[in-house]
């Protein structure tokens, strides 16, 4: 449960897509709202990287800036989350093992 758990780091993402598509209204094509989807991912992971260079040195307790979306998010005990994810919902996940 703790490392599926992230419901603020979540409903963050969630809110900042729902603000692209919003705006965006409607897409020609399925590959259309991926590619949108994905840059805007890329936007925001870049705006927190600069955040996270900005609170770099300074003590945790005078941090501001949030953790990665994409690439490189540290995450204990992933192993055991995923295989039980596997056994629960094996026609999702086996095929991407």
């Amino acid at each position: 449960r703790k490392v599926i758990y992230t419901t603020n780091a979540i409903e963050s993402l969630n809110y900042q897509l729902r603000k692209v598509t919003k705006n965006r209204g409607h897409f020609p094509s399925t590959d259309a709202a991926v590619k949108l989807l994905w840059l805007a991912i890329c936007n925001i992971e870049d705006k927190r990287a600069a955040d996270r260079a900005r609170d770099r040195g300074k003590p945790a307790s005078q941090r501001k800036a949030q953790g990665r979306l994409v690439e490189g998010q540290v995450v204990t005990n992933w192993k055991q989350a995923l295989a039980q994810l596997a056994a629960a919902y094996p026609d999702r996940i086996t095929p991407y093992l």
